[in-house]
């Protein structure tokens, strides 16, 4: 898994680091049962303070996406192949999107256009997590990802 952050955008950078590992499982890159870099480790290899690494970590761990643990580090959780979602995730997820929907609504952007993004994003996880999960077919857990 390759991170890219734009350390000049308004997106924290925590944030940022939350959105693409949730876009790497989404995509399939990431399974559950994958290893992610330490914190330490991801901070020095993004060339950031290591608290920062420890913020996003521990975002996704509070959203049931990462298991924690001191002696086999941060692991994916769970996957689109995992189950339904844990209760209350739907109810959360349609809050935000609301707000992301009233955005492209304040900006002008058109329902046409809205659902055309929409689906075409959902298609771009949804035919990547397929064919991942074709590749990652033979993958233990707990195979490491950096």
């Amino acid at each position: 898994m390759i991170l890219s952050l734009d350390l000049d955008s308004e997106v924290p950078i925590y944030q940022q680091i939350r959105n693409r590992i949730v876009e790497a499982i989404a995509s399939g890159e990431l399974v559950e049962g994958s290893s992610l870099p330490s914190t330490r480790q991801l901070a020095v290899d993004l060339g950031i303070n290591f608290h920062t690494v420890n913020k996003a970590y521990d975002l996704l761990r509070r959203e049931g996406l990462l298991r924690i643990n001191r002696k086999s580090g941060a692991l994916v959780q769970r996957d689109a192949r995992t189950g339904p979602p844990q209760p209350g995730f739907t109810d959360e997820w349609e809050t935000r999107l609301r707000t992301l929907l009233a955005e492209a609504v304040a900006h002008g952007v058109g329902d046409p256009a809205v659902l055309d993004s929409c689906g075409s994003v959902l298609t771009s996880f949804t035919s990547s997590a397929l064919a991942a999960g074709s590749a990652h077919h033979g993958t233990k857990q707990g195979d490491s990802v950096s």
